[in-house]
């Protein structure tokens, strides 16, 4: 897994509540088996029309947000179904972390496990944010995991917290298998003793 300490990207204002995660990623698309080549079908009924051409209109379709590594979003984000491709999605496009008031646990757990930091704030600081956003297309905005802060270019400033133990893993860009290789002596000396 990618660390994540501070990261600074293009932000994407989805002013939206309740985005679920077959709004994420279509459940059409869920046959692979790996965590690659999701990004292209992240928010595949937004970004296209049925017959599928482009939905100009859809924020992400806009030029302006194409390399986008930041989402705001509204509240109960990640909600629906515990698919674990929706946090692959959100990584395979290119997102590094999402801002919202509130995030659905099963998502959140998902998030964490694939390196996607999810960061929670106060329902009237993430709306000051993505008022901010709307004024200042393209705007980027700095998640710092060292500090707890997000910041942006205009003066925006807001702590978090985040818990402990996941901000080690994400900070050390560790997932269970690199949580289980930092025993790998014990292991190795139990598999030893075992023979």
């Amino acid at each position: 897994m990618q660390p994540f300490r501070v990261h600074t990207g293009v932000a994407l204002p989805l002013d939206r509540n309740n985005v679920d995660t077959d709004a994420l990623i279509p459940k059409q698309f869920l046959k692979r088996v790996e965590r690659t080549g999701f990004g292209q079908f992240l928010f595949h009924n937004w970004r296209f029309h049925l017959d599928g051409s482009v939905n100009r209109d859809f924020i992400l379709n806009q030029p302006t947000y194409q390399k986008s590594s930041v989402l705001v979003g509204g509240r109960n984000f990640g909600c629906g179904s515990s698919r674990e491709h929706a946090p692959w999605a959100l990584c395979d496009y290119g997102f590094r972390a999402v801002i919202a008031p509130y995030f659905a646990d099963i998502f959140a757990s998902n998030s964490a496990q694939n390196g996607l930091l999810l960061v929670s704030l106060p329902e009237e600081q993430v709306n000051d944010l993505l008022a901010r956003l709307k004024q200042n297309p393209g705007g980027k905005v700095t998640v710092d995991l060292e500090k707890c802060v997000v910041t942006d270019e205009t003066g925006f400033h807001a702590t978090f917290t985040y818990d402990p133990f996941r901000r080690h893993c994400l900070l050390e860009g560790l997932d269970d298998i690199g949580l289980t290789l930092q025993h790998e002596p014990e292991i190795a000396a139990y598999e030893a003793r075992r023979r």
